[in-house]
């Protein structure tokens, strides 16, 4: 949901920043109002530019970025963005419920499985798997650990596509029902498997692979295909071979 154009868009952007989730750029606000963001206020450099924008690529949108963009200077448009993005366009949007993702990623039976990152660092990473898990339809990503899914960097790696999947931080024991395959060196060969829709696909952090906590919780070890001698794949590509299993099984 969407209101028009504030009469002061600064105004409005410093009383509510604090608690919004920051929509920086035209891909990361296109996103999010395709999959029903609320978002009270956006602003752009150029408004005439980024509805052309939206014309060439976003056309569905554009009618609702009609009513919502506020043009304010250049100056301070990068007073409000810690680093602001070429489209000049940002926007603030509403944080979905956290009451709300955890009844999504609870409900079953599940039509795709649950994509757990344990103790990720990088959140960089984090946003990219986040892309990737809304792109296959993933029923949600939980992270453990102290990394914040929702921190405006995770957010600008994923594209604004937070509000495409539910996004929360939980514990190990908080984790949605489902049998847990875990990513494992030592683990059989995901080529040999058949990934269930209501599957946990768990994934150790950069660093230091799974957690003891989450091994714990884990059904069934899985192991990608790699050549010897190489040590590991960027997490984002392994969650997206996980997933492609998943999809094509």
């Amino acid at each position: 949901m969407t209101e028009p154009r504030d009469r002061e868009p600064l105004s409005a952007w410093h009383r509510l920043a604090d608690t919004a989730v920051l929509l920086d750029g035209f891909h990361a606000l296109k996103h999010a109002l395709r999959f029903h963001a609320e978002v009270p206020v956006a602003v752009t450099t150029d408004r005439t530019a980024t509805l052309a924008l939206a014309d060439e690529l976003a056309p569905d949108v554009r009618e609702t970025l009609d009513v919502l963009l506020a043009e304010v200077p250049e100056a301070a448009y990068r007073a409000l963005v810690a680093r602001p993005h070429p489209t000049g366009v940002a926007a603030l949007a509403v944080r979905p419920s956290r009451d709300a993702n955890l009844r999504a990623l609870a409900r079953m039976p599940r039509t795709a499985p649950v994509v757990v990152l344990d103790q990720p660092r990088n959140l960089g990473n984090a946003g990219a798997v986040i892309r990737l898990a809304a792109g296959f339809g993933a029923t949600g990503v939980v992270t453990t650990g102290t990394l914040d899914p929702w921190h405006p960097t995770v957010v600008r790696g994923g594209a604004g596509l937070h509000f495409a999947t539910a996004v929360e931080r939980l514990a190990v024991a908080e984790l949605p029902s489902g049998p847990v395959f875990a990513l494992d060196p030592e683990g059989a060969d995901i080529r040999e498997l058949k990934l269930p829709d209501d599957a946990v696909l768990a994934f150790g952090s950069e660093r230091s692979g799974l957690s003891g906590e989450l091994r714990g919780r884990v059904d069934h070890l899985v192991s990608l295909p790699m050549r010897a001698q190489v040590s590991s794949y960027n997490l984002a590509t392994s969650v997206a071979m996980a997933l492609f299993h998943w999809s094509a099984s």
